[in-house]
């Protein structure tokens, strides 16, 4: 099951769900900065890759669900790269809804995406509600993991498609040694000193290190009830995406 990993350091008094909702309601003001900062703006270029493989993969889905949408960078691009769909982004912190939604507001887009706060791991929707599922950065911050791919697999109609983009650990030389420095010293120190949240950039490190990668992953969602499951390893596998069909035949 691996190694739990918690922002804070007190699990006993709150569990990983709270904690992971404080760390981004604290930081929610500064993440869409950060994010692209941290990132030098290839978290933009993984994102359209993974709505290619979306709009080339799903059958013309109407009905999206985003989830860990935070202020909906991944829905709003699926939108500006033509998918006509009705998308709903789900998130744990309203902090970052908040943001997400006023993003919505100024660039018109109210009618085609809603967000809602909601917990991965109980989703407030029917059996097969959704054409696609898609989560950029989120499943390793699920509390618990198989429950979450569950209520994802449950929620996704017959022959519906899951992509799911999360950061992985470069294998390779130098990338893994320049990575590894970036991501464990150079990424904290500077997240502390602008979000003032030391915790939340010393969690991202620790989270990935503990998630279960590449074919690991692809086990668990096997697992669950997925299947046609490959993953593509991004920028010398500082990140993957995760892609996995819900058979035609399911219930």
């Amino acid at each position: 099951m691996g190694t739990k990993v918690t922002p804070y350091t007190s699990p006993e008094k709150e569990d990983k769900k709270k904690q992971v909702e404080r760390m981004f309601d604290s930081i929610a003001h500064r993440y869409d900065f950060l994010n692209h900062f941290f990132s030098l703006g290839i978290d933009v270029l993984w994102r359209k890759r993974c709505i290619r493989i979306l709009k080339r993969e799903a059958v013309a889905p109407k009905t999206i669900i985003d989830m860990a949408t935070g202020t909906g960078d991944f829905a709003i691009e699926a939108i500006r790269m033509g998918l006509e769909a009705k998308i709903t982004g789900i998130d744990i912190s309203q902090g970052m809804l908040d943001v997400g939604v006023k993003k919505l507001k100024v660039k018109g887009l109210t009618n085609s995406i809603s967000l809602i706060q909601g917990d991965s791991e109980n989703l407030p929707f029917e059996d097969a509600s959704f054409e696609a599922y898609t989560v950029a950065f989120g499943v390793r911050n699920f509390e618990n993991l198989d429950r979450g791919l569950s209520e994802m697999y449950r929620v996704l109609a017959p022959n519906s498609l899951t992509v799911i983009l999360e950061f992985s650990k470069p294998k390779h030389f130098p990338i893994k040694q320049l990575f590894g420095f970036y991501f464990k010293h150079i990424m904290p120190t500077l997240g502390k000193l602008v979000s003032k949240d030391p915790a939340a950039y010393t969690y991202l490190p620790e989270s990935v290190m503990a998630f279960p990668e590449g074919r690991d992953f692809l086990d668990r969602l096997a697992s669950i009830g997925f299947e046609d499951l490959s993953v593509t390893p991004l920028t010398g596998g500082i990140a993957s995406i995760y892609v996995g069909r819900k058979p035609a035949s399911a219930k």
